[in-house]
């Protein structure tokens, strides 16, 4: 067989998907500072290590009309929400769902586009499995606050500097880091972002000159 012509994973799992019935994965719409970074798929999972980085990712979807929802947390900064492009008129909030936040998870997946979970333990097999079926079938994104199995991509936050300190005095007012993307065994995918900026908008950074002054390292 020619391996050129071999099938992809993902054109595998689309065939699969097709012969049991279920949807198969399109692109839901993704804020652009991640192009070229990530393209968010519908019916997938994908773990971050911040809230910041899911509100990011939140952003996208929320911004073209998406319902969303935010499971397990109370971190979510209403504020940078909204600049980010996150419409909090769609958006849910079950900060603390106890011992039910499984199943409050799954219950908004069937009626939201996207949502975001911290889950308050760790997720045995079967309710991953059960959660990967239910993001199939209704066509949601999983965006896990911490590690989730068998996600998608996992999405992490490097080099972080902060703009707007000075010798001990001053405001933070601007922050870049280094967003890291990686997909399986991938070699991973690495973008320098505003996160967000002066002006509180999340964007690429345009060049290593754009940096204001002030910009210190935070370790």
């Amino acid at each position: 067989m020619n391996a050129a012509a071999a099938p992809t994973l993902n054109e595998l799992r689309a065939r699969v998907d097709q012969m049991q019935g279920r949807p198969a994965a399109q692109p839901v719409a993704t804020h652009p500072a991640f192009a070229g970074l990530l393209q968010l798929q519908s019916g997938s999972t994908y773990s971050v290590d911040s809230m910041s980085l899911a509100t990011a990712l939140m952003a996208g979807p929320s911004a073209d009309g998406a319902w969303c929802g935010v499971v397990g947390t109370a971190e979510l900064g209403l504020e940078a929400a909204a600049a980010a492009g996150v419409e909090l008129r769609r958006t849910i909030l079950v900060p603390d769902p106890g011992e039910s936040w499984l199943e409050v998870t799954a219950a908004l997946i069937d009626v939201l586009g996207v949502v975001v979970l911290r889950a308050p333990s760790h997720v045995g097999a079967k309710d991953v499995a059960r959660i990967s079926a239910r993001l199939r079938q209704r066509g949601s994104i999983l965006i896990s606050y911490g590690d989730w199995p068998r996600s998608e991509a996992r999405l992490t936050m490097r080099d972080v500097q902060w703009a707007g300190m000075g010798q001990g005095h001053g405001h933070l007012q601007a922050r870049q880091v280094t967003i890291e993307v990686q997909r399986g065994t991938a070699p991973a995918r690495r973008g320098r972002l505003w996160l967000p900026d002066a002006s509180q908008v999340i964007r690429r950074v345009e060049s290593s000159g754009e940096a204001p002054t002030r910009l210190r390292s935070v370790s």
